[in-house]
């Protein structure tokens, strides 16, 4: 068995409590005063069944979050770009018993929808004791997976999930007690959170403020996504020789950000990984030059036409629905749709359409068949900044407004956004006008939904079967220019 999460925390809280836990941008805590601040906070929880957070990077959201998860309460993460429906949909799917935020966050959460938003402060009670405590089997979180558009869709993890995927952590990543581990990220993000919550169980201070601050406080570590990583290149902050390891997450971060990264951060090992909410980690690489992924131990890969199927120990329980948590691993396997290939090429059963790579723990083999090559997403989903992007939305919204008859959404390249999503339309009588299109764009979508170009055609282009030829609409993009708009100009928006 694997020791759970905050049991992890509460043996440096035990035993190190005078030492440094946490800093943000107001103040820090002693591993003592986490201690302390968790069991007020859990102790004020008590009989709940699950607590929904918004959180932001501060001491009081990581608190929020530990505490209920060494309850055995689960932890429902809130997001900051719901819509109002969607944030409707999501309470009334879990049910909360309340809803936790930052003081400054609460007229947010009004607007959202929350009729009594609260703070972490104002439940606590000191000197009394939660009853309740976690263990594997207990909810531990349900986030939204899309992140920004759509439907929002729950997925469900319990507490064995995290503790193995902590375990794969502290064997692949170098951090230990006395490290600065900086998670410069939102914590609504579950790679910032998740990021914090593991310096926590190492040992580790965990830095929430911003990379200006952060790193050159002496962190080794950095919790990172490619938005991150190109904001600490243009910050001029570096080089800063302090950090050993970068531990990305996110699509399609081209080698020359890497390359500017390493510059900034000469002594640092750059590490990125792939996974997602419902399989946790997958693979991993090392290195400037993008490549094939290592995978972690533990995990089976099959390619089924094209489509990567995971198998591990760190798999989500399922999507919570009406009918409770649906959708999960079918005899232990899932996917998310994802491409790729397997380094071996090895098709096992003769055919075409599968090839199957098995985990290795205890015993050897050729490294060349534990590589995975992702070759991208088999369904309309770009990663903007580390969150997925539903292109339909953006298409379904514009068509919405009367004189736009066609509208094709495809993601192409940001060095800073790693991708984001721009848009060709076709109008017809009476289009609208381009302040028009923008202020429908924002009151219809989240903020990283909202493309970033905006370019008027005659005629979609097509395949000779017909279909919109999204490859050569990509390709439209890369040759025109980013400019101020009229109609039949490219539309340039910054993420708000």
């Amino acid at each position: 068995m694997s020791e759970l999460l905050t049991d992890r925390i509460a043996r440096h809280i035990r035993d190190k409590p005078s030492s440094l836990a946490v800093v943000d941008r107001r103040s820090a805590v002693t591993y003592g005063e986490l201690g302390e601040l968790v069991t007020a906070t859990a102790a004020g929880m008590s009989g709940m069944r699950r607590v929904a957070v918004l959180p932001t990077s501060d001491i009081g959201s990581l608190v929020a979050v530990t505490a209920a998860m060494a309850s055995g309460i689960g932890v429902v993460l809130l997001h900051r770009h719901l819509l109002p429906e969607q944030f409707a949909r999501v309470l009334s799917l879990t049910q909360p018993d309340v809803v936790l935020a930052a003081p400054n966050q609460h007229a947010r959460l009004r607007r959202m929808g929350a009729a009594s938003p609260t703070s972490v402060d104002s439940i606590q009670v000191t000197g009394v004791r939660a009853q309740c405590a976690a263990d594997e089997d207990s909810e531990l979180l349900i986030g939204i997976t899309s992140g920004t558009t759509g439907e929002p869709k729950l997925f469900v993890r319990d507490q064995r999930s995290w503790a193995r995927t902590l375990d794969r952590s502290d064997s692949t990543f170098d951090i230990r007690a006395g490290d600065r581990v900086a998670t410069p990220g939102v914590l609504d993000h579950t790679h910032f959170l998740y990021g914090a919550l593991h310096g926590l169980t190492r040992g580790a201070i965990v830095d929430l403020r911003p990379v200006n601050s952060s790193l050159p406080s002496g962190a080794t570590h950095l919790y990172s996504v490619p938005t991150i990583a190109w904001d600490v290149v243009r910050s001029g902050i570096g080089p800063v020789p302090s950090v050993r390891e970068v531990l990305s997450s996110a699509a399609r971060w081209p080698s020359s950000g890497r390359s500017a990264l390493q510059e900034a951060l000469p002594n640092a090992s750059i590490v990125h990984f792939y996974g997602a909410s419902e399989l946790s980690f997958v693979s991993f690489d090392r290195g400037i030059d993008p490549g094939p992924g290592t995978l972690f131990d533990g995990v089976d890969v099959e390619i089924r036409d094209s489509i990567v199927h995971v198998r591990s120990d760190m798999l989500f329980d399922g999507y919570l629905t009406e009918d409770g948590v649906a959708g999960g691993p079918v005899d232990g396997w899932m996917t998310v749709g994802d491409r790729g290939r397997l380094g071996s090429g090895e098709n096992l059963d003769g055919g075409e359409n599968l090839e199957r790579c098995q985990s290795l723990e205890g015993r050897t083999g050729s490294l060349g068949s534990r590589q995975l090559t992702l070759l991208g997403r088999d369904t309309d989903i770009l990663i903007r900044a580390g969150l997925n992007v539903e292109l339909a939305p953006i298409e379904s919204a514009l068509t919405a407004i009367p004189g736009i008859v066609e509208a094709v959404c495809v993601g192409v390249p940001d060095v800073r956004m790693g991708e984001v999503p721009a848009v060709v339309i076709v109008e017809g009588a009476n289009p609208p006008s381009t302040a028009e299109i923008w202020r429908h764009l924002r009151r219809e979508l989240p903020s990283p939904s909202v493309p970033v170009q905006i370019l008027t055609l005659e005629q979609l282009p097509r395949t000779p079967r017909g279909k919109v030829d999204r490859q050569e609409i990509g390709a439209i993009f890369a040759t025109v220019r980013t400019a101020p708009s009229t109609t039949n100009q490219t539309v340039s928006e910054p993420l708000s």
